[in-house]
């Protein structure tokens, strides 16, 4: 029985392996045609030269893409550029709003010997970070435990020199008296708070150009610690302040006229923050020339069309002024010679109505060329999207949107006409 079973799988196994199955019946012409059409959906183009519908969308979204790029390259420019460099709107300039704010840390102790302890929290302020020949800066410190408690402190040492690098120059130093006491600088006596006073041009600091590190080693709560404070000193004095300062609408603008006598001549750079008639921080100005020696004119100006734009609520007041000579080849530690600082308010002008300033764009020979360049890249992509799709219309420009200027028709302010 076995041996059956076996010869009959042996017949099934050979006439499977010679069988002949009938060929394949050819497709019809429905199916050959949804044949064609499937392909062609996918993408093929069967001789008529067409891009199929989902490649043309590609297309299409890539040149909408491409015009969205350019024409907010342009619109970004000239909205950035309507007002010259030197007087922009301080929301721009946040951070040099105020430069003759004190500099305040507040820190875990920093031991002696290395690494920190994060149940006594140090304070550190100082008053600037930049002296100019003969200013000063004050310092002062104290010491809390996790709940803000004040903790006692001693200052066991105060110690102030010029950072030098190498064996290139002398590096001098001197001690520093740190107090307590309700006196100089320190504005109450007895409230932890220790206040020390550094003025280089009283000390043998005077003519050290560079920085000055004053180090200040503590006791806290029993515990031993050190805080480190830098200011920037240049000992040199390129030009200094004269005669009172004026105002002036000139060319549609704010101008305000300081007078500057130069010792130094060169490069200076200079800068004030204007303030509206409420107090608001309204626009940082900055002047940028080479002055001769002598007196010189010094003239920060508010931008006609800052103050259209921004309905300035008049008079404005010019206030915090600094600025440096710039050291083309130093030859020294700083690239700078500081201008003393005009500290608080400078000037006030009147109360001139908003009609008396210019609406007009700032101009230049640089902007004109950028928006001429980048006017041309909008041009050209608007061909050719229009011509790509001409049955539909083009995307709006950004130079609409609110926030940017009126938009510029095309041929005009830079950007070439389409033909």
């Amino acid at each position: 029985m076995a041996l059956i079973l076996v010869l009959l799988l042996g017949l099934l196994a050979a006439s499977r392996l010679f069988r002949h199955d009938p060929p394949a019946p050819l497709p019809s012409a429905a199916a050959a045609m949804s044949g064609a059409s499937v392909r062609y959906v996918a993408g093929k183009a069967d001789g008529a030269g067409l891009p199929a519908p989902d490649d043309r969308a590609r297309r299409r979204r890539v040149l909408i893409e491409h015009l969205q790029l350019v024409d907010h390259t342009y619109c970004s420019y000239r909205a950035g550029s309507r007002y010259p460099a030197g007087s922009r709107p301080m929301a721009e300039h946040i951070d040099q709003n105020a430069p003759n704010a004190p500099v305040t840390e507040m820190h875990p102790l920093r031991l002696e010997g290395g690494g920190s302890d994060a149940t006594v929290q140090v304070q550190t302020a100082q008053s600037r970070v930049y002296l100019a020949a003969g200013e000063a800066v004050t310092f002062s410190l104290r010491a809390v435990d996790a709940a803000g408690r004040v903790l006692p402190l001693v200052v066991t040492r105060a110690l102030a020199r010029g950072i030098t690098y190498g064996a290139t120059r002398a590096a001098p130093q001197v001690t520093l008296p740190f107090a307590d006491d309700g006196n100089g600088a320190d504005p109450v006596a007895g409230d932890g708070a220790f206040a020390g006073v550094l003025a280089p041009a009283q000390t043998g600091l005077a003519g050290f150009d560079g920085t000055i590190r004053t180090e200040v080693g503590f006791n806290a709560g029993g515990k031993s610690g050190a805080v480190l404070f830098d200011v920037i000193h240049t000992p040199e004095l390129p030009a200094v302040w004269s005669g009172p300062a004026r105002e002036a609408v000139e060319n549609g603008a704010l101008a305000f006229i300081l007078k500057l006598d130069v010792r130094m001549p060169g490069r200076y750079v200079i800068s004030g923050r204007v303030d509206d008639a409420a107090g608001r921080p309204f626009a940082l100005l900055t002047f940028n020339d080479i002055l001769g020696p002598g007196p010189n004119d010094v003239r920060l100006a508010v931008f006609g069309k800052l103050v259209r734009d921004r309905e300035a609520a008049l008079p404005l007041t010019l206030r915090d002024v600094d600025g440096y000579l710039l050291k083309e080849n130093p030859g020294s530690a700083t690239d700078r010679a500081l201008l003393p600082r005009l500290e608080g308010k400078v000037l006030t002008s009147g109360a001139h109505p908003l009609s008396g300033f210019s609406d007009a764009e700032w101009q230049s020979e640089e902007r004109s060329r950028y928006l001429a360049e980048f006017g041309k890249d909008v041009a050209l992509a608007r061909q050719q999207l229009a011509a790509f799709d001409p049955g539909q219309p083009l995307p709006p420009s950004e130079c609409a949107q609110p926030g940017q200027n009126a938009p510029l028709k095309i041929g005009e302010g830079g950007a070439p006409s389409v033909k």
